[in-house]
């Protein structure tokens, strides 16, 4: 039985593999060492790459993204801790199956027109506060050479965040957009019965789709994947004329692919 979890915040991981396996069908390949408990993939281009790892720990960071453009030397990194739910880092994960777009939204509208609110303190430091007052978005600068990062807070009094999560100031803005996006929608995710770890601040009803409509929907969202591999796949292949040397021959000219992927950090 399903039921029907508000705010979606608060309604604890649900399923990794709706994202690992979004990923899997959008042509990511699994690189994991078949000996640790972790799952670590890479995309088809190598520029990208995920990596989670349980720990016994709850509280602790499972989620690591890492992901450059190609012109890039170096690139950017985003962490979760365990509590993330899995809806939300999708809105980041199923962005990096699609081609980036010419231009990304400005990140504190996206928050603002959902009623939360937006200010500054005294360090030119930024953060927006959900409606509940729980869960904000905060953009703080290090003082070292003008970087500052994203973070996620759901702090709760007497306790510590339910989740969390930083995310370096060099991520592309549609990727950021995307996860900010996720974090203002207010409708609710399914969760089975003991899968909400703070009970105590849901609304948890029984109602929404249940077995086969969850499983026809993980079918569809599967199925856009692989969609949405194949026009990336389209995007970025050159383009060829009807008078050039024939398949066969283009594909000889090519330089030979990697023949080993690079391992995912663990950023601890």
């Amino acid at each position: 039985m399903w039921f029907a979890t508000q705010p979606r915040y608060l309604a604890g991981r649900g399923d990794p593999r709706h994202i690992t396996q979004a990923l899997r069908a959008g042509g990511w390949k699994n690189i994991s060492d078949a000996d640790l408990p972790q799952v670590a993939l890479v995309s088809p281009d190598h520029l990208y790459s995920l990596l989670l790892e349980p720990e016994p720990e709850p509280y602790t960071m499972w989620w690591t993204l890492n992901g450059r453009r190609p012109e890039q030397a170096w690139g950017w990194t985003a962490r979760f801790s365990s509590h993330t739910p899995v809806e939300i880092l999708a809105a980041l994960t199923d962005t990096l199956l699609q081609p980036e777009p010419d231009t990304a939204p400005e990140i504190w509208p996206l928050l603002t027109g959902a009623g939360w609110t937006h200010e500054h303190d005294e360090r030119g430091d930024e953060i927006a506060r959900h409606p509940d007052g729980i869960l904000c978005l905060r953009q703080w600068h290090t003082g070292t050479h003008g970087r500052y990062f994203w973070t996620v807070e759901t702090p709760l009094p007497g306790y510590r965040n339910v989740w969390n999560a930083t995310l370096d100031d060099v991520i592309p803005q549609h990727l950021l957009a995307a996860f900010v996006s996720a974090l203002a929608l207010d409708e609710p995710v399914q969760r089975a019965m003991y899968d909400v770890p703070h009970t105590h601040l849901v609304r948890h009803e029984q109602r929404g789709p249940q077995g086969a409509e969850l499983a026809a929907a993980r079918k569809a969202r599967l199925a856009t994947a692989r969609s949405l591999a194949r026009k990336a796949r389209r995007k970025a292949a050159p383009p060829t004329t009807q008078n050039g040397p024939p398949p066969a021959v283009r594909a000889a000219a090519l330089p030979p692919r990697p023949s080993a992927a690079p391992t995912a950090g663990r950023g601890r």
